[in-house]
């Protein structure tokens, strides 16, 4: 206890865990910013199946881009370790390996994606307008692929490097971009559904495009020559795509609970998976201000990892802790006390607000229970300990899956009790799995 305290007191270790979450989280609370906008303009158009289809439809575009989301952890934790040795030539290769796959994969990706959002729809059963407005919003939402993995890639390698300026510029830009376009083309021109898609489409553009001209700059701090024959090799590629595949196979499963949750809810009828789509920006809010502290642990933890230094890998930790703790609190008594004023912000559709009001207990739980987990992802990213990441997720999905067969009865309680139950599960496997490292001093052993 005595250790904990002294390193909580830690100065120092204070001022470089905000450094990097600060504008981490300001970057961060712009992409559910971006959800509430979307929400709060085609919410109160007069159709619930409009909300409707723009959540069903950003559902099914996240759960292709989120799960190639392993182009930013498996970045950030090798760009890290890679800047802890100040190796300048490592980290030349690991930004230009992250932008070759980002390409590669969503061209894959896009080819796949309209074959592959009919089936789903067919699991849906969605009505026919709600079918058909979700369609035009997912297959325009795609043009934007490219440049969203790209960004991936360069804000997990900026992080990386502890530059949390760049990643700030990267999504605020994007996001800015994004609100004004959309309150243009869907009210001023009334472009409906479709223009929020294309909002999303032109930002996405923009801040990949800003992030890349950023890069020459954030080099110079390290010295250093590409070694382009390496890019032939394919041990210069194993260790990335080895890291890769993990958070991948991490990633399909955690984004396959929150697509079934969707599928289900839109069984469930129009205003319930609009309503539950209102509840999930709550759930965005809180997941990306408390990944700001996340990615703080990634970097100064990767950073500690490459430079084995122990004492300040400890404190990281305890000092985000702390602070998460402190955050998540105030993010339930929020949800708690004022959730309605949340609700009635993004629709006046009678019918969504209602049923959305009945289900504001479980957002208001969500944040104590989701933290930890959030936080020991930063640790396992900045280690490059995927394959541990993976094997405590298909862990969790195999142990929630009896309990939301159970719970399939209760409806939408159902659902948000399978979620709350996923969440703690997730937070307890990845505690177990950190513990074992930590008695086998393994946090060190992963270190490239």
């Amino acid at each position: 206890m005595s250790n904990l305290i002294a390193d909580w007191r830690d100065r120092p270790t204070h001022r470089r865990v905000w450094a990097l979450a600060a504008p981490m989280i300001l970057s961060n609370i712009s992409v559910p910013l971006v959800a509430l906008v979307d929400s709060t303009v085609i919410g109160h158009l007069p159709h619930a199946h409009q909300l409707g289809a723009v959540a069903v439809g950003a559902s099914l575009y996240t759960f292709l881009a989120w799960a190639m989301g392993f182009l930013r952890m498996g970045s950030t934790g090798f760009a890290a370790q890679a800047a802890g040795r100040g190796d300048g030539a490592a980290l030349r290769q690991i930004l230009l390996q992250g932008l070759l796959l980002a390409m590669g994969l969503a061209v894959v990706l896009g080819a796949a994606g309209v074959p592959l959002s009919g089936v789903a729809l067919h699991f849906m059963q969605p009505s026919a307008e709600l079918d058909q407005m979700t369609r035009e919003f997912f297959h325009t939402r795609l043009f934007g692929l490219p440049a969203a993995l790209a960004s991936y890639a360069l804000v997990g390698w900026f992080l990386g490097t502890q530059n949390a300026r760049a990643p700030l510029v990267i999504l605020l830009s994007t996001n800015l971009v994004n609100i004004a376009l959309n309150l243009w083309f869907v009210l001023g021109l009334e472009w409906g559904v479709v223009g929020a898609a294309r909002a999303s489409v032109i930002a996405e553009w923009t801040g990949a495009l800003i992030g890349l001209s950023m890069t020459r700059q954030a080099l110079r701090a390290y010295p250093g020559h590409l070694v382009w024959a390496a890019l032939g090799w394919w041990q210069s590629w194993r260790p990335l795509l080895a890291v890769n595949r993990d958070i991948f196979i991490r990633s399909l499963a955690l984004q396959s609970v929150f697509f079934l949750i969707t599928v289900q809810g839109a069984r469930l009828g129009d205003a319930t998976v609009a309503a539950n789509a209102l509840l999930l920006n709550g759930l965005l809010l809180t997941a990306h201000a408390l990944d700001g502290l996340a990615h703080a642990v990634e970097a100064l933890c990767g950073h500690a990892i490459g430079a084995r230094d122990r004492e300040a890998l400890r404190r990281s930790l305890v000092v985000a802790c702390g602070w998460s703790l402190l955050a998540s609190l105030g993010f339930a008594v929020l949800f708690l006390f004022a959730g309605h004023l949340f609700i009635t912000m993004q629709t006046d559709i009678a019918s969504v607000r209602d049923t959305a009001f009945v289900y504001l207990p479980y957002l208001a739980a969500l944040p104590m229970i989701a933290v930890w987990s959030y936080l020991l992802d930063g640790l396992f990213i900045g280690a490059t300990r995927a394959r541990e990441m993976r094997n405590g997720m298909l862990l969790t999905v195999a142990l929630l899956a009896p309990f939301a067969w159970a719970l399939q009865g209760l409806g939408n309680h159902g659902l948000w009790l399978t979620f709350l139950l996923f969440m703690l599960l997730r937070s307890l496997t990845l505690g177990a799995i950190a513990w074992r490292l930590r008695r086998n001093d393994g946090w060190f052993a992963s270190a490239h």
